[in-house]
Parts: C-alpha cells; structure tokens; sequence
C-alpha cells in the first residue's frame, strides 16, 4: 500500500475509528490497566463505605458478603489490604487455574487441534462448496461460511479465497464470492447449526459472571443453540438478496473468463479420493460418539448423564456439563478417523503432535487468561462486581424499560466496542461480570445476556478494518483486483453489516418480546 492510499485511509469516521483502534494496546495490556484501576477504585470505594444489599434465601452467605436477617451485604474492600495481598501474591496459580473459561477452552482444542490439523475441516469445506448447486450457490456460501466457525481459522484462510475461485469458474465476479463468504464467515459469527468451541469459551465467562449473584449456577454449553441457529436462517437471505442484488451489480460484470489459471487453482482445492475416504470415516466416528453419549443418557439402569436423584430440567445437568469433553471426543474421534484415511495421521505419534501444536497456538489465550483470571478474581475480592451490579439493576428497575429494550442496550454496546477491540472473549470477560449479574437481578437469564452480546459482537466485524483478518481479506480481493483499497472492501461490506445490524437487533428484541427458547432448558427470564 502506498503512502496516499494509506493517508486516504485515515479521512472520515472509519478513518478516525481506525487511528483510534489503532492507539489502544494489546488486550493482555487493556486487562493490566483495568486491574490497576480496580486496585484504585477499591480503595475509593472502601474508604467512602460503597455497599449493597439483596435479600438471600439461602442458609450459608456467598463468598466475600455477609448474611444478616435474610439479606446479603457487599461491601468494598481495598484491594491493598493485607488480606487480598495474601491472596493475590499466594493464590495465584490457583485463581489461574481456577478460571473456569481456560479449562474448557484447553479441554475442547485438544481434539480440535486433531481436526483441523489432519485436514478434516479444510476437507468439508472444501467438499461442501465444491458441491454447492450453482443456482443456489449464494445460500451454499452463507450456511457453509457460517458452519466453518467450527473449524476456526479455516474459514478465513480456506473458504473466502475458494469462493472467489468458485464465483470465477462460473462466470460471475469473484469478489462477489469474496463479499458473500466473508460476510456469513465474519458478520455471521454468532449463527451455526450447533454449538462449537465459541459456545463453550463465552459460556465459561457468563458462568464466572452469574455466580456472582448464584453460586450454583452452572453453565449449559448449548444455551444458546435456538438462537444462533435462528441467525443462520435470518441472515442467508440476507447475504442472498445482498449479494445478487446490490453488491454484483454494483461490481458490474467480470472481464476474466474461465482460465486455465483458475482451473489449476480449483484443481489444488479438489477433494482427493483418500480425503473422501476419510470424510466417511469421520462420519461413522461422529456417528458413534453421537450413540454413546446417547447411551449414557438413556440406558435402562446405567444414566451416568442424568441425576436420577433430582426432576426435571435439573436432571440434565451432568449431560450438559459433559458436552465440553464431548466435543473433545467429537473432533478427536472424527480427526483422527479422517487422518488414518487420509494418510495424514500414521501413528498415535502424529496425534500427541497435532494436540502440542494447537496447545502452542493457544499460547496468547493463555497469556490472556492469566490476566482476565486475576481481574475477575479480584473484581470478586473486591466486592465492586456485586455493588455495581446490585445498584445498576435498582437504577434499571426505576427506568422501569422493557426486557428487550435493555437486551438492545448489550447488543449494541457491544457493537460500538467490537470496533476497537477484536477478541470476543476479551470483550466479554470484561463485559460479563457487570452485566450477568445486574441483568439476572432484574429478570433477564444469563444465557440471554449471552446471546445478546454474541449478537453485537458479529456483525461489526465486517465494518472495521481493525479487525484481525480484515489485511487478509484485502489482500485476498487484489488478487482479482489490484486497485482494491481499504474504502473499497469497506464500502462492499457496509450494506450486509447496516442490514444484519437491523436484523439482529430486531431478532434479539423479538425473542425477548415473545419470550422465546434460546436452548435446551435454557429461557430467556430468570427467577432468583
């Protein structure tokens, strides 16, 4: 890029976004400032006596409040007392690894890592597109951009260039096939037909969260299952009518012609035989890892999946804190079968390999962790969580604003900080600690919350180039056009961000409205 494309970059309001993104720090380094603020804050608010009550039924107080007359006070503590120094400088392997979300995270990529580095996800992707109907070739791209969630970075680095290649061997403009993929693949974030990673990562900071207020509250992985696959059916004809009827006419009609160049590329992307062969093999594991959870489940005189001693929903709980190693098993089982098939797996030493190499790229989240740990812990410690919370919802109460009102309110704060900052899980676990408790305190489930937040979060990162793929995308858009600049991916992409954020906006206000199921067992109101 040259120095005037740059200085072109920098007018506007996306030029001031950028320049303002581009003066915050790392997210390991916005979580240092915040523990210092809330190391000041704490003291602030020791010393003027801030506190906060809500009545308890509950025989035993939660930690760091006190229970008197069926009421349970917070109180600010410092967080330069003697006390929380202790357990600062004592306790901090265990508040490391205490933190529910690195956990599960861990857990889960230790068979994700097996998939994705067999090839099994590159390979249903690839086999999903290629074999896309060219009629309907649009909706393929979005259901197919919005699946590939699960196989992480693939989606990006994989499906967004095949599109383009598949758009260009049918005669229509690649960057059509750039704009419809990247926007189901980015935009489309929080939509998938079933939970993944993403589900099990945010839920472990909403657990974090709502135990502030309900220590037993356990988190369901596939809380929000109905809601994100509801995303996937709202916002593909969206990506349709976009696609086919703002973004290719305005693109105007391609020059290049079916070429050999493009036919050695699609080539290099064909499924082999032996990847085919590995494709069924991971659907008979999928298949059987499916069965046996099912078994554990339903077997007559042997439910180590359902508590027999409780009724109800209640009785679920262990199977749905067992979907975390489920979906460890799921991607172990279904990449190795893949792997032995397709010959990239030739002994158990290929796969202890491919899990120390996705536990290696997980090496700045468990940094990160390290960080978001210690200022959840000592948000905790500090007694700041449940008294903002606590007051927040008494304020909420005398506003006196509708249920989807308030969700909106998450929706698009969320939003506004997606433009700033990349990472989901930063933003949420900084969000979540504030907003879990205060929302449940007024009758919104955490779950909800969740899914509201995950809402804001998706479709803004197709509308700033602050996000972490967008150089990539760019750099992908040259290939067929060279002049392409920031402006331009900007301007291809704005009409799918401006029409997934009324769609979702007006989605997550629905669901509240009629009251709807977001999963399993899992409403949208809570009862304390």
């Amino acid at each position: 890029m040259t120095n005037s494309d740059a200085m072109q970059r920098q007018k506007g309001f996306l030029g001031l976004i950028e320049r303002l993104g581009n003066k915050l720090p790392d997210p390991v380094m916005i979580f240092v400032w915040l523990i210092l603020v809330l190391m000041v804050l704490s003291t602030i608010g020791a010393q003027l006596g801030w506190s906060a009550s809500i009545p308890f039924s509950g025989d035993k107080a939660p930690p760091f409040s006190t229970l008197e007359n069926g009421v349970v006070t917070y109180t600010a503590d410092s967080l330069f007392t003697q006390e929380n120094i202790t357990r600062l400088l004592v306790d901090m392997p265990k508040t490391l690894t205490g933190f529910a979300p690195l956990g599960v995270v861990l857990v889960v990529m230790y068979g994700a890592a097996v998939a994705e580095r067999t090839g099994m996800f590159s390979a249903l992707i690839r086999s999903s597109l290629r074999n896309a109907p060219k009629a309907i070739l649009t909706p393929c791209v979005a259901v197919i951009g919005m699946l590939s969630h699960h196989a992480s970075d693939t989606g990006y680095v994989v499906f967004i260039p095949l599109a383009a290649l598949i758009y260009a061997s049918v005669g229509r403009h690649p960057l059509v096939g750039v704009a419809a993929a990247f926007a189901a693949v980015s935009g489309g974030y929080a939509g998938n037909i079933t939970p993944g990673q993403i589900d099990v990562l945010l839920f472990g900071f909403t657990q974090e969260a709502a135990r502030i207020i309900d220590p037993e509250w356990t988190m369901n992985p596939i809380g929000n299952w109905w809601f994100i696959v509801a995303i996937v059916f709202l916002f593909t004809p969206i990506v349709w009518f976009i696609t086919d009827k703002i973004a290719e006419p305005r693109l105007g009609k391609w020059g290049g012609t079916k070429d050999t160049e493009i036919e050695a590329e699609l080539a290099k992307s064909e499924v082999t035989e032996a990847e085919k062969k590995g494709l069924k093999a991971a659907g008979i594991a999928a298949l059987v890892i499916i069965a046996l959870f099912a078994a554990l489940a339903l077997w007559p005189g042997y439910t180590p999946l359902i508590d027999e001693t409780k009724t109800g929903p209640a009785q679920l709980q262990p199977f749905y804190s067992a979907l975390i190693p489920g979906f460890f098993l799921l991607f172990l089982a279904t990449g190795i079968s893949f792997g032995v098939k397709a010959g990239t797996v030739k002994s158990d030493n290929d796969v202890v390999r491919m899990m120390g190499e996705g536990i290696r790229s997980m090496a700045p989240y468990i940094v990160f962790a390290f960080f978001a740990a210690h200022f959840v812990a000592m948000f905790n410690w500090s007694g700041l969580g449940p008294i903002a919370a606590i007051n927040g919802a008494e304020v909420l109460k005398g506003w006196n604003l509708p249920a989807p009102l308030l969700l909106v309110s998450v929706l698009l704060f969320s939003s506004v900080l997606d433009l700033f900052i990349g990472s989901a899980s930063a933003k949420w676990s900084a969000l979540a600690p504030v907003v879990v408790p205060m929302f449940m305190l007024v009758g919104i489930s955490p779950e909800m919350t969740t899914a509201a937040y995950r809402m804001g979060d998706s479709y803004t990162n197709i509308m700033t180039p602050l996000m972490s793929y967008f150089p990539l995308i760019l750099a992908f858009c040259r290939r067929w056009d060279s002049t392409y600049g920031v402006g331009s991916l900007l301007a291809l992409m704005l009409p799918y961000a401006l029409c997934f954020m009324v769609a979702g906006i007006a989605m997550t206000a629905g669901w509240v409205h009629f009251d709807l199921p977001l999963g399993p067992h899992s409403q949208v109101h809570y009862t304390r």
